[in-house]
C-alpha cells in the first residue's frame, strides 16, 4: 500500500485528504535467468505468483519441475525486490529455451487474436475433463464469500483488490491472496500448492472476487479443482469451458443464493 493525498467531493469535501491506494508494481518472471514475462502485480506472495503464473502457462507441469524459485540476489534490495529467478531442472529444463523462443514470438506477434483459442486447443489436447466425485453442499458456497471477505485485509484499507481463496469440501479456508489482478490471485493460490507439492486438487473449491473469465476456468482445470465460485458473472466462454472440463462453475455467491452453470451434480441441497 502507498499513502496518497486526495481530494475529496461530495459528502464529507475535503481538500488535501490522505489515502491508501493499493500497490501495483512490476515483477519480472525470469526462467533459467532469463526473462520469460514483466506481470503487474501487487507485492507479496511473488515465489507464489511466479510458480503459479508459470504452471499456468504451461512452462510448469509438475512440482518436480522445479529446482529453485528465488528473488534475484542484487545488490540494490530494491531491485531484486522486483525479479523472481525460476530454475527448472530436468526435462523441464532442457525444454525452458524453447519456452523462452516461443514467448518471443508471441510478444513480437501485434496480431495475437488468437493466443487464448490456441492455449484452449491446447488444453483439450493434453488434459482431460475433471471426473473428481467431490459433492459440495449448498451451504458451504453460500458461506465461502464472507469467509473470503474476512482474508481481504488490504482490500478493507484500499478498496483496490481482487482475492481468491481455495476451500475444502468443508469449507475450511486452504490458501489465499489479494492482489490488483483477479488472475494473479489465482496464480497465487495455485503456486502455493505447487511448491508445496499438493497439485493436483481433486477435493478443493476456488472462490474468487469479481467475474469468472476463460482464464480463471483455465487456471482451474489445470489445478484440478473441480469447483468454481464467484461473487459475480461468468463471462459465456467461461461457462462453455467448464462444461466442457468437467467443473462445476457457480457465479453470484451472495445474499444466500447462487447460480449454477454447470456440472451442478456436485452440489448438494439447496
Amino acid at each position: 500500500m502507498r499513502k496518497v493525498t486526495v481530494t475529496r467531493v461530495g459528502r464529507a469535501a475535503q481538500a488535501g485528504r490522505e489515502d491508501v491506494a493499493a500497490a501495483e508494481e512490476p515483477l519480472d518472471v525470469r526462467l533459467q535467468g532469463q526473462s520469460f514475462a514483466i506481470v503487474m502485480r501487487t507485492p507479496g506472495d511473488d515465489r507464489a505468483l511466479a510458480a503459479g503464473f508459470l504452471f499456468s502457462e504451461r512452462v510448469i507441469r509438475t512440482s518436480d519441475d522445479i529446482g529453485a524459485v528465488e528473488h534475484c540476489r542484487h545488490p540494490d534490495q530494491a531491485k531484486a525486490h522486483h525479479v523472481v529467478n525460476v530454475f527448472l531442472r530436468g526435462d523441464a529444463a532442457a525444454a525452458a529455451l524453447k519456452h523462452l523462443e516461443q514467448r518471443r514470438r508471441v510478444v513480437a506477434n501485434s496480431s495475437c487474436g488468437v493466443c487464448g483459442r490456441a492455449s484452449i486447443d491446447e488444453l483439450r489436447s493434453d488434459i482431460p475433463p475433471l471426473t473428481a466425485s467431490s459433492r459440495v453442499h449448498a451451504a458451504v458456497i453460500s458461506a465461502l464469500p464472507g469467509m473470503l471477505r474476512q482474508r481481504q485485509v488490504t482490500f478493507d484499507e484500499t478498496g483496490g483488490l481482487h482475492a481468491a481463496g481455495l476451500f475444502d469440501l468443508s469449507g475450511t479456508l486452504v490458501a489465499s491472496a489479494e492482489d490488483v489482478g483477479r488472475h494473479n490471485a489465482v496464480d497465487k493460490v495455485v503456486g502455493a500448492m505447487l511448491l508445496e507439492d499438493r497439485l493436483p486438487l481433486p477435493h478443493a473449491i476456488l472462490m474468487v472476487s469479481g467475474r469468472v473469465s476463460f482464464e480463471i476456468v483455465q487456471k482451474a482445470w489445470l489445478a484440478g479443482v473441480p469447483v468454481l465460485a464467484a461473487v459475480s458473472a461468468p463471462t459465456s466462454l467461461a461457462i462453455d469451458l467448464a462444461r466442457e472440463a468437467g467443473i462445476t462453475l457457480i457465479g453470484f455467491v451472495r445474499d444466500g443464493g447462487f447460480n449454477i452453470y454447470a456440472h451442478e451434480v456436485r452440489i448438494i441441497g439447496g
